[in-house]
């Protein structure tokens, strides 16, 4: 590759204590030119741990001045600003000292010494790729995957897609077009977010990722994996009752946000069928009374408000680009694969499952046409 643009990695701390050492050692190794890399840490305090910067300062700064990884730059809070708050605070530095693109690094994960160069050469190359997104494998169990690009199921729910399928299983080309890229290894063009917006902070957790992905789709651009750009991830589940509750007001919010009310007047059948699995599933899980904050969440004015406030600027842009509820859908996967064994239960796998296929074909690929 003859131009190397400037990439600034926004690694997004939140206790990164345990996993520093793997991201240092592979900052060592990086193939592409350190004058054009710039690795921002963005610290997020822990509530138990709390901040990180100490341990930063005395284990990854001096070696950034010594030259022995790229330039680092700390960004310290105050106070956990969530996945695309955090975010935000690297991509405003990025875009203030003219990075041509941001590259999204979680917590607990590390790129192939190779990883920037396929990424910037797709997108250098490709000028309708908004945001491409690493090839993510499982650590230390590196011959399995951990996400081959995410999947939106027509419901809003997300997951990753080949979850621990084996990698000699599996045979894609070097750019593959996806549903959503995942936000812990993905790269993004600034002028994108300069001319479309930072992440949405009112997200916090979960389905922002999605969220984005599906902005740039509605302004015409897409996403995709780059098969040759490798990011490994120590990536564990987490059953967090807090996880749920953002999981589910997230996944009600982006549908409202994308689709048009005839679409969600189609839906609502499915939805109310899915709203007695899900309440079964919570009073099992322990988490129903989480369940009900998420109906008090949405029984609010001040929500409403809030999300519609959002579905006009999405709807906004879906217009001026002529981008349709079926342009839309054609991204969408009819079956519900949640990556953790614990999630997954035969009422699903023989029931939920064949009836969202038949619901899929008939209502979502038959009657939406607009």
């Amino acid at each position: 590759m003859e131009h190397y643009p400037r990439i600034a990695i926004v690694y997004l701390s939140f206790h990164c204590e345990p996993y520093m050492d793997d991201v240092v050692s592979a900052l060592k190794k990086l193939t592409y030119p350190r004058d054009k890399v710039e690795f921002i840490i963005v610290d997020n305090p822990h509530p138990t741990h709390g901040p990180s910067v100490r341990y930063i300062e005395d284990h990854v700064l001096p070696l950034s001045e010594q030259g022995i990884i790229p330039h680092v730059t700390l960004l310290a809070q105050k106070e956990n600003l969530g996945f695309s708050g955090g975010n935000n605070e690297g991509i405003k530095w990025a875009i203030d000292q003219g990075f041509d693109y941001v590259y999204f690094h979680n917590n607990d994960g590390f790129v192939a010494a190779n990883a920037l160069e396929p990424l910037a050469k797709v997108m250098e190359e490709d000028k309708t790729i908004g945001v491409s997104q690493s090839l993510m494998l499982l650590h230390p169990e590196t011959d399995l995957v951990n996400s081959t690009g995410n999947s939106f199921h027509f419901m809003g729910f997300g997951y990753c897609d080949e979850y621990r399928t084996k990698m000699k299983d599996l045979d894609f080309p070097p750019v593959k077009d996806i549903s959503y890229a995942s936000g812990a290894a993905l790269m993004m063009r600034t002028s994108l977010l300069q001319e479309y917006g930072l992440w949405d902070e009112d997200f916090f957790l979960y389905h922002e990722d999605f969220e984005y992905s599906f902005r740039l789709r509605c302004a015409g651009y897409r996403p995709v994996l780059v098969r040759d750009s490798v990011f490994y991830h120590k990536y564990q589940f987490s059953r967090s009752i807090t996880k749920f509750y953002y999981m589910e007001r997230n996944r009600y919010g982006v549908m409202l946000m994308f689709f048009k009310w005839r679409t969600l007047l189609l839906l609502i059948p499915m939805e109310l069928a899915l709203e007695v699995g899900l309440a079964i599933f919570a009073l099992k899980g322990g988490w129903f009374k989480k369940r009900l904050d998420i109906y008090a969440y949405w029984l609010k004015p001040s929500s409403w408000k809030l999300w519609l406030k959002k579905r006009s600027f999405i709807q906004a842009i879906r217009k001026k680009n002529k981008v349709t509820d079926r342009m839309l859908m054609k991204a969408a996967k009819a079956d519900i694969l949640f990556q953790d064994p614990s999630m997954k239960n035969p009422l699903l796998i023989y029931v939920g499952n064949p009836v969202m296929r038949l619901y899929y074909r008939v209502v979502v690929r038959g009657l939406i046409w607009w």
